[in-house]
């Protein structure tokens, strides 16, 4: 017996809003259905090798770095940085370590991820 990942799933202040910011950064679409309280994205009509999220509202805000991000990649890194932004995304420190060229970002909540360039 074994187990898989069924989901990445998000602790939000507002559901509906985070999952709308994911969907834009994935060029997906939120589920029909979402709301403030509970949002996903690809729960009911799944991509192939999309990860599905599920976004749920909690009482309590973000309070320290997360132990667990997500690392994206693009092949036009300063480009796909704007965008990222443009969908509200802040910008954060660029870094060039271990082989890898990325930049750290965090999205309207202020979960960090990473922007790899590949």
């Amino acid at each position: 017996m074994s187990s898989t990942v069924y989901a990445i799933t998000f602790d939000c202040g507002d559901a509906a809003e985070l999952a709308e910011f994911w969907a834009r950064v994935t060029d997906r679409k939120v589920d029909a259905g979402g709301s403030a309280t509970f949002a996903s994205v690809g729960v009911q009509d799944e991509q192939p090798g999309a990860p599905r999220m599920m976004f749920f509202t909690v009482p309590e805000g973000k309070s320290a770095k997360n132990r667990l991000h997500l690392d994206l990649m693009t092949s036009d890194l300063d480009a796909e940085a704007e965008r990222l932004v443009s969908c509200g995304a802040t910008r954060g420190a660029e870094f060039e370590e271990f082989g890898a060229h990325w930049i750290t970002l965090t999205d309207p909540e202020g979960n960090e991820f990473d922007l790899v360039s590949g």
